[in-house]
């Protein structure tokens, strides 16, 4: 008899995950609030990159761009910060189900609709657990990046270039610690290469933000025709209900 996990154990578990998931992905705040400041921003402007923009990519694009050309660059930081920006609306519109109805907790919830909080989510079996990683993850992050940020613009010229540490590599680390066990059938493994193949491709050529949407696209491709998936299996339906889902039948254990 197959055994039911228990909710409370799934939460727990999803709460363990945001929490490591948050310590080292806040870590690489401290670079970019090193990297914001030697770009020509001051330490208040950096401050407020990170708590209004909030999202790691699309602000080193920002100041990456500012510090080549400084503040004549402005219009081509924007667009380049905005088009790695773009992946967010697609992990809302994943969310959405998951975070529920109501205007303020959807305000409130588009904040932290990040790349780790969405996959640390959606990494859980029940609803309830992925609520609490998305929740915990989202304001464990945000608080810790903002306190990094801070950090490291404040210490930047004490600390001196951030990649010495490894850094630079630890919100990557994160994500790729989350992904690793879903990657045991052909299908993700496939996606996962075309994705990376055709993003490093693309980054010397194309502006920032775009090489991510065109391996976003390789990805949507591939599993809507189902290349190497079960032929038996529409990919646009689940495979089996959520757990929450499954209706309690009374008298059992």
């Amino acid at each position: 008899m197959t055994s039911v996990p228990d909710p409370a154990d799934e939460a727990r578990r999803a709460a363990r995950s945001g929490l490591g998931v948050a310590l080292a992905t806040s870590a690489y705040g401290v670079s970019f609030g090193a990297l914001s400041v030697a770009s020509g921003l001051d330490v208040w402007q950096t401050c407020v990159l990170s708590l209004l923009m909030f999202t790691g990519g699309s602000q080193f694009a920002f100041v990456g761009v500012i510090g080549a050309g400084g503040l004549a660059a402005a219009p081509a930081a924007i667009a380049s910060a905005s088009l790695l920006g773009v992946r967010n609306i697609a992990y809302g519109m994943r969310m959405s189900p998951v975070i529920g109805t109501g205007f303020w907790r959807r305000a409130a919830a588009a904040q932290f609709t990040i790349d780790e909080s969405t996959a640390v989510s959606l990494a859980q079996s029940t609803r309830r657990a992925r609520l609490v990683g998305f929740w915990i993850t989202g304001l464990g992050i945000y608080v810790g990046w903002n306190l990094s940020t801070l950090a490291g613009a404040l210490l930047g010229d004490v600390l001196g270039d951030p990649k010495t540490y490894g850094l630079d590599a630890a919100a990557a680390a994160a994500f790729l610690a989350l992904l690793w066990p879903r990657l045991r059938q052909r299908q993700p493994i496939a996606v996962g290469l075309a994705a990376a193949a055709v993003a490093t491709i693309l980054t010397p050529v194309l502006l920032p933000g775009l090489p991510v949407l065109v391996a976003a696209l390789v990805a949507i491709v591939v599993g809507w025709v189902n290349w190497l998936g079960h032929p038996n299996l529409d990919p646009r339906e689940p495979t089996a209900p959520e757990p929450d889902d499954v209706p309690e039948r009374e008298g059992l254990p």
